[in-house]
């Protein structure tokens, strides 16, 4: 069983920082690609930025120049560095990984809990 818990959330004024972390579990033995994905009130869940194990990196056009992923293959972590927040940034952030390898099975598509981020203006 893979699991994802997401840390780092919570409130920040406009123009502040906050960092997102991501840890997965359960005896893995690589992810292809990890990644942020938020979901505003009344609104659907969209992509903010994905990195693959070989580092490559995309990013949604409404966080590039802001936000920075990263991730720690050996430790099964992914990062999100959020700088100069808006308050249109306010959302719960999910955390994915995808295409992993474990000991005894492969998954696809696993989902964190999510964390909370509230941009005050």
């Amino acid at each position: 069983q893979v699991q994802l818990v997401e840390s780092g959330g919570g409130l920040v004024q406009a123009g502040g920082s906050l960092r997102l972390s991501c840890a997965a579990s359960g005896s893995i033995f690589s992810i292809h690609t990890m990644g942020w994905y938020r979901q505003a009130p009344g609104k659907q869940r969209e992509l903010v930025a994905t990195i693959t194990s070989g580092g490559s990196t995309n990013y949604a056009d409404s966080v590039k120049g802001r936000f920075t992923i990263s991730r720690d293959n050996a430790k099964n972590t992914v990062y999100l560095q959020m700088n100069s927040l808006k308050p249109e940034d306010t959302a719960v952030y999910y955390c994915n990984a995808d295409r992993i390898a474990t000991m005894k099975d492969r998954y696809l598509d696993v989902w964190g809990q999510g964390t909370l981020v509230t941009v005050s203006s």
